[in-house]
């Protein structure tokens, strides 16, 4: 195990430029939680209460954190001066420096932390010269100690003002000599999004830049959406950039100032910073080892199963965006795609095929779903399809059901495989499982959050997002599992994914479709299409992916039915010319049979464009579906 003054074997900025770091949340709301008194000088803890600081930094290193800030946020002669503490600059940097690397433990990079000096610099006359000269030489100071003990970088934190986040950058590279790299991150105003003289993000990268700035970006501010709107126009200007936004605008409830931004709500936003190119993200002012924790499955799905901070094997998975080998150093090719299984195999050879969802039941007994799979095979079906809990329904292992339903009625299942109730281990095992078990088809998913379904407290995992589990089943087929160890053997798995061709953010669902055969995708099956003009444009924009698509299909059952898809289901657009007809139509079977006469029509716009149909059966009326398919079915 490494020392505690090491660091990871690679260095810092190496690590950024190879792949996204999760950094820890907020030193100071975590130990005012722990009963420190705000009008306590924080810094001065790293002396008089070691333990205590390191238990913050362990709480976040356990979280998922990579990369630690020294507890050193205000120790700098102006600040400390507040305290009587201005002759100890140097022993508390030092002390937060030898607190945060025994914490680390050799496994985490260690940044030291320099706040605001807390003085409003002048303009351009010469008493403005003379107030950065002081000011420089108090960032100096503190500099020089973090480099004289140890750290990987100098982090200038929560800069407001332009001139301030120079002088700060520049003393951090005279400190270092230029050896380490400096991270410049600014603040903005959460009404005019600019500094406090007005400059925007853009021109802040442009600058840090020119001063020598390794990485730059934005803390504290507000929430996550105003740090992502400015990262965002940093972005272009070609450095790495964090993110690290305040847990929202804080709220004083009994007597405690509660920061109102969920874990869950970073979660989200963390995917969001990573997609738009940011490499680091941590948490500012409110945030908790939970919210960095959140941030740390979020990383994890965007770089699937990637290696640990210390692996530098050239084996090591692809960044996302990145083509994915056919065959990588000491993997196993990979199984024919037309002999891993009969969907495979009629896929291969353009028979147009048909899959009819199959929902697991409620409770114990799953003999009605296995009757409908026998039904189905009997009218011509070629495989059905399983849910994964859809909607966050607590049913039934799909997995049981896929078995049940291939030795009792001999017709192949195609398993939904979502990331939402198993973490990285549990995904595994959950695949080399299936795969002993005969299943071969999986159609692989992000998966409904717990807040929709049965049960709203359920912990929602989401270790691997849709592209993750792509990622690591793909690497499973070349015979190798997600840390890189060999298996001796393949497996067959044929890997669909899902698409939304009304997807609010159209671009977005493309652009995500390419990640998703990049990761692996050989499949894509879509939600339910009530537009032509929305289905055409869907095949014609992933025409170039070449991927055959099963439309997706769901018979309408109701007017009613048409508006709560219309209005309440994501992803899901029903015209208003659908929803008059269903109007129109009535209720009961006549309403039934107009549900089928509309899909019938979208699958004949494109039955010759599309490789088959998967239809949705409302309410589990499986009969609906053998009507829909009836006359577009192929022979053998």
């Amino acid at each position: 195990m490494p020392s505690s003054s090491s660091s990871p074997t690679r260095p810092f900025l190496e690590a950024v430029r190879a792949g996204v770091l999760v950094v820890d949340g907020a030193m100071g709301t975590q130990l005012y939680e722990r009963g420190v008194l705000h009008n306590t000088s924080f810094d001065e803890l790293n002396v008089s209460r070691p333990q205590l600081v390191s238990k913050v930094h362990q709480d976040y290193l356990r979280a998922g954190a990579q990369v630690i800030e020294t507890n050193t946020f205000g120790a700098n002669a102006l600040r400390l001066e507040k305290f009587g503490l201005r002759p100890r600059v140097r022993e508390l940097n030092v002390a937060g420096v030898r607190v945060a690397r025994e914490a680390a433990s050799g496994h985490a990079y260690v940044l030291g932390a320099m706040g605001p000096s807390g003085y409003f610099l002048g303009g351009t006359d010469e008493e403005g010269v003379g107030d950065r000269a002081m000011v420089k030489a108090v960032f100096l100071e503190q500099a020089r100690a973090l480099v004289e003990a140890g750290v990987d970088g100098l982090l200038v934190e929560t800069m407001r003002q332009t001139s301030e986040l120079r002088v700060a950058v520049e003393a951090a590279i005279e400190a270092s000599e230029g050896r380490l790299p400096v991270v410049a991150t600014a603040s903005f105003s959460i009404e005019t999004g600019l500094m406090a003289e007005g400059t925007d993000a853009a021109e802040v990268a442009r600058l840090a830049k020119e001063w020598g700035a390794s990485v730059v970006g934005v803390n504290c501010s507000d929430g996550p959406m105003g740090v992502l709107a400015a990262v965002e126009k940093m972005i272009p200007l070609g450095l790495p950039v964090i993110a690290s936004p305040n847990a929202g605008l804080p709220s004083r409830i009994d007597e405690r100032t509660i920061y109102v931004a969920t874990p869950e709500y970073f979660g989200v936003y963390a995917q969001r910073m990573f997609r738009v190119g940011v490499r680091l993200m941590g948490g500012c002012c409110g945030t908790t080892p939970e919210h960095v924790r959140r941030i740390a499955a979020s990383a994890r799905m965007m770089a699937g199963f990637a290696g640990t901070l210390e692996r530098e094997d050239e084996d090591e998975p692809t960044q996302r965006g990145e083509p994915v080998p056919t065959v990588l150093a000491g993997e196993l090719q990979p199984k024919p795609f037309e002999q891993r299984s009969d969907l495979a195999a009629k896929l291969a050879r353009r028979k147009f095929v048909v899959s009819v969802e199959v929902s697991p039941p409620a409770g114990l007994d799953p003999s009605r779903a296995v009757a409908a799979a026998r039904s189905l095979k009997a009218g011509g079906v070629d495989v059905v399809n399983i849910a994964d809990g859809a909607r966050a329904q607590a049913r039934m292992s799909n997995l049981a059901l896929a078995v049940r339903v291939r030795s009792e009625a001999g017709v192949e299942a195609i398993l939904h495989v979502c990331g939402r109730d198993r973490n990285l281990l549990g995904t595994l095992a959950h695949l080399l499982g299936a795969h002993d078990l005969g299943v071969r088809n999986l159609v692989i998913i992000t998966g409904d959050p717990p807040k929709m379904g049965d049960y709203p407290d359920a912990t929602a995992v989401y270790d691997l997002d849709s592209v993750g589990i792509l990622k690591l089943a793909a690497r499973l087929n070349h015979g190798v599992d997600p840390g890189g160890k060999p298996l001796a053997a393949t497996t067959s798995f044929v890997l669909a994914t899902g698409a939304e061709p009304a997807a609010l953010n159209y671009t977005r669902e493309i652009e995500r479709l390419k990640e998703k055969k990049l990761a692996g995708a050989e499949l894509v099956m879509t939600q339910p299409v009530y537009s032509a003009e929305v289905l055409e444009r869907f095949l014609d924009d992933v025409a170039p992916l070449n991927l055959p698509v099963l439309v997706g299909l769901l018979p309408l059952a109701s007017y009613r039915n048409a508006e709560f898809l219309h209005n309440e289901v994501p992803g899901m657009q029903v015209p208003e010319t659908v929803r008059e007809r269903m109007r129109k139509a009535g209720s009961g079977a006549a309403a039934r049979k107009e549900g089928v006469a509309i899909a019938r029509e979208m699958l004949g716009l494109v039955r010759h464009r599309v490789a088959g149909a998967y239809v949705m059966p409302p309410l589990e009326r499986y009969e609906l579906a053998l009507e829909v398919v009836d006359g577009f079915l192929d022979a053998g």
